[in-house]
């Protein structure tokens, strides 16, 4: 499946206009990992597979800022979804690098000034994973994929089977999906920790929606019951947001609070990756 956004085609218009005779030219065919060489004529792009997109599409595609689109047929679809689950609209999000998750109107990675790769190896480089390795919200997989490469074995959580449907039609997400060492489970993260025995992760990665979307998840009693998985000196990050920001502040000073209740005795704030270190 061909995917494509508007940071794929706005350069191939562009050339369209300087050069409207038959041309070849390089287009990514899965968002920026790889590139190819299409044929530009009258009717539109040819890929190497034989796809199709037509001219009237590539606009379409290059209008449109908040969508990825798959190619297939010849023809052009939105990648998105309604979860019935949360009752909420889903998509697939273009940004200059990997895609994020747009979910109820709010992206779920960072992407001003930062893209979602980049965003998530911060994330990863503040919570050193190693070992066994809880991902309590997976989203696009994004983090489960890099804990994956540093780690023995990656348990990953997501709620809504809409959002593993987006991951799946992903390029970026690929690796969640292929890689041995990620187990991927559906299901509420409040509810799924409580199965886990005493001491079974060295390290849990915590990037919940907003706490407007998911409040239960900067609850004191979730905080408990990660504190509980953790092996002595295990190490919980947790993504909260700009923590220069007057209502992260706000949020960030409650989580700490909660943290040191739960019984984590060490909690740093790491502003490079918008969240907070705690240890065991």
């Amino acid at each position: 499946m061909i995917v494509l956004s508007t940071f794929q085609i706005k350069p191939l218009l562009k050339e369209r206009r300087l050069s409207p005779e038959t041309a070849r030219a390089k287009i990514s065919p899965d968002l920026g990992l790889t590139t190819v060489e299409a044929t530009l004529d009258d009717a539109g792009i040819v890929f190497p597979s034989g796809e199709r997109l037509t001219w009237d599409d590539a606009q379409e595609i290059a209008e449109s800022e908040t969508h990825c689109f798959a190619l297939e047929d010849n023809a052009i679809r939105k990648i998105q979804e309604f979860s019935e689950t949360t009752n909420r609209h889903c998509a697939l999000m273009p940004t200059t690098g990997a895609p994020t998750l747009l979910l109820a109107g709010f992206p779920m990675h960072r992407i001003k000034n930062i893209e979602p790769h980049h965003d998530t190896l911060n994330k990863i480089k503040a919570a050193r994973p190693s070992g066994q390795v809880l991902d309590t919200s997976m989203g696009l997989g994004y983090t489960a994929i890099e804990a994956a490469h540093t780690s023995e074995h990656v348990i990953t959580i997501e709620l809504d089977p809409s959002v593993v449907e987006i991951a799946r039609q992903n390029p970026w997400s690929r690796e969640l999906f292929s890689n041995p060492k990620i187990e991927r489970r559906i299901g509420d993260s409040f509810d799924e920790v409580e199965a886990f025995a005493d001491g079974s992760f060295s390290c849990v990665i915590h990037d919940p929606p907003t706490i407007q979307l998911a409040g239960d998840l900067y609850s004191g009693d979730y905080y408990r019951e990660l504190f509980r998985i953790l092996k002595p000196r295990g190490r919980l990050f947790h993504y909260i947001g700009d923590l220069d920001s007057p209502s992260v502040s706000r949020v960030s000073r409650g989580v700490i609070e909660r943290l040191h209740a739960a019984g984590f005795t060490t909690v740093r704030k790491q502003p490079e990756a918008f969240g907070v270190l705690a240890q065991k």
